[in-house]
């Protein structure tokens, strides 16, 4: 079931608690809600049964990070999705280097090439499970100008951002076309 809906962006989430562990974890199920506000949102599953540190870390601090996977390192971001002990630092023992810009709480994926700040604004509640939606609105973003387009895009193939298919195929992005925007 993982897989049946393709392929979705593969983005790592930096976040930190107030004892000052930094977390890392890899999410497929990053959403866009709105562009006025930037808003971004991400699902969460079974909160009941399993200890989330990345989302008690968001609730502490209202502040995380998404971080695009790109082709160099997806196999240690692959493995931040290992249930490390709370006290451990996915940053450390997979191999990626904590970035803070703008005094900003959370940390950044520094061998990420397209990097987003985001505050948590809402936490969603669901009726028929215990999964939440996360939403956070944007504060910062950080990507190499050479990956916009003209007409303002990000490339997703210029920035070899990875896609994941299922809980462990990844993909690279090849356009294979661009059509203005129909609006009526």
């Amino acid at each position: 079931m993982n897989s049946i809906t393709g392929a979705k962006p593969a983005l790592l989430l930096g976040s930190k608690s107030m004892s000052n562990v930094s977390n890392l974890a890899i999410f497929s199920s990053i959403v866009h809600i709105s562009s006025s506000p930037a808003l971004f949102a991400f699902f969460i599953r079974n909160t009941k049964n399993h200890r989330r540190d990345t989302f008690n870390n968001i609730l502490e601090t209202k502040c995380y990070t998404f971080n695009h996977i790109n082709s160099k390192i997806t196999k240690q971001s692959h493995e931040t999705s290992y249930k490390y002990a709370d006290n451990i630092s996915e940053f450390k023992e997979c191999g990626f280097t904590e970035e803070y810009v703008n005094n900003f709480f959370a940390p950044y994926v520094k061998e990420s090439s397209v990097k987003i700040g985001l505050e948590l604004r809402e936490v969603v509640d669901f009726r028929f499970t215990t999964s939440k939606l996360i939403v956070g609105e944007l504060v910062y973003a950080s990507f190499c100008e050479k990956y916009i387009t003209k007409s303002k895009i990000l490339n997703l193939e210029n920035s070899k951002s990875v896609f994941v298919s299922g809980l462990n195929d990844y993909y690279l992005a090849k356009k294979i076309a661009s059509y203005p925007y129909v609006r009526k």
